[in-house]
Formats: structure tokens, C-alpha cells, sequence
């Protein structure tokens, strides 16, 4: 099997072998694929896009059409160990109430978002004054899929009003090297091109 990028060998880090996994957003089920070859994982998956869902069934996979917005709510508490959502929260219309439903269905949730506040996309607004078009904001900013961007620190301080807790956090920069970081962490924000942060439903 083909080794993973590194956003999501990161994520397939944090999933530990045997889990009962939950892939929203899963595209074309390369994610989930290798968990279940490599960590044997009982996976499922949840994709908006038809091709993406038949790319999933192709590749042997149990996974259903369904959009995160309107359906996480129908999806029971605590049935799975961990629910992923990779590089989609941004593409939410609500994205706080999908976020709470991840940490109700999985006793963990995995989410990676691009950092906005990245230091490559503030220097192309501050130079060419344009919304930046990257490897990871890959769309002009009339036909992009992206409608809520937002920085690591702003993911952080959502999980902190929605109280829930991070458990682990790590930023990708733009060579694929992961690295954990603590609280809102400057660097963090300003070389992270990604940030991935391993979620549970905290105390309120």
C-alpha cells in the first residue's frame, strides 16, 4: 500500500490498532484504507461526494453518503473509539455544532484544519494583497469549497468555549514534519501549515 501523506500518517499515528473508527469527510477512503490494512481497525466512513464514495466502496470499504451538517445529529453517543475529520471542518456551514457532535459519537475525535494564519498566507496578503492560494487553500477564493477559515489559535480557543479538551496537539509545516505544541504557541501558528488535534468531550 502507498505510503500516506504526512497529515495523515500523523493522524493514523494518534488511531490506536483495533480501534472502532468513524472517517467524516473521508474522499476516497485513502485514510481509512490504511488503517484498516495496517492497525486493523472496524472502520466506517461518511462522504458528501458520490465519486468519493464509490472511489471508498472500490476500495472495500463500508461507507455511506451523507453530509456532516445535517446528519452527525442522527448518530448515537460514544458507539465509536475514534471519529476523524480531516481537512473538512473549514467546508462546515456549523462548524461548532459538528465539532460537538464529533466528541459526542467518539470517545476521541481526530480533527486537522489548515492554518490560516500560516506564515506563507500572511505574507501573500501582506505583499500581493490577495486571498493565498496554496498546496492546503488550494481554491480561488469564488469557487472554493473553504468558508470558515480560521488560524490555530482560533481552533483552540473554540475547543475552550465549547469546553472541550485537547488532548494532543501537533502542527505540520510545509516540508511534512510533525511536531506537538502546547497552548495557542506562537511558532506553532505561524509555522504550522496544518494543525491536528486529538479531541474528547470535556467537563463542564
Amino acid at each position: 500500500m502507498k505510503t500516506l501523506r504526512p497529515d495523515l500518517r500523523a493522524i493514523a499515528d494518534l488511531v490506536p490498532p483495533g480501534s472502532k473508527v468513524l472517517d467524516v469527510g473521508c474522499g476516497d477512503g485513502e485514510l481509512l484504507a490504511w488503517l484498516a490494512q495496517e492497525k486493523q481497525v472496524d472502520g466506517r466512513g461518511l462522504e458528501l461526494s458520490q465519486s468519493g464514495v464509490n472511489a471508498s466502496i472500490a476500495r472495500g470499504l463500508s461507507v455511506v453518503q451523507g453530509d456532516a451538517d445535517a446528519d452527525l445529529s442522527d448518530y448515537p453517543a460514544g458507539v465509536y473509539d475514534y471519529v476523524i475529520l480531516s481537512q473538512t471542518l473549514q467546508t462546515m456551514r456549523h462548524p461548532r455544532d459538528v465539532l460537538e457532535n464529533l466528541v459526542r459519537i467518539g470517545k476521541h475525535a481526530i480533527v486537522s484544519v489548515p492554518n490560516f494564519g500560516y506564515w506563507k498566507n500572511r505574507f501573500y496578503l501582506l505583499f500581493f494583497g490577495r486571498m493565498p492560494v496554496t498546496r492546503t487553500l488550494a481554491f480561488q477564493w469564488h469557487d472554493t469549497p473553504n468558508i470558515h477559515f480560521c488560524t490555530l489559535s482560533d481552533f483552540v480557543t473554540l475547543c475552550e468555549e465549547t469546553h472541550i479538551t485537547i488532548e494532543k496537539r501537533v502542527y505540520v509545516d510545509d516540508g511534512g514534519a510533525p511536531s506537538h505544541f502546547q497552548g495557542r504557541s506562537f511558532l506553532a501558528n505561524l509555522l504550522g501549515e496544518q494543525g491536528i488535534f486529538l479531541l474528547s468531550a470535556g467537563l463542564l
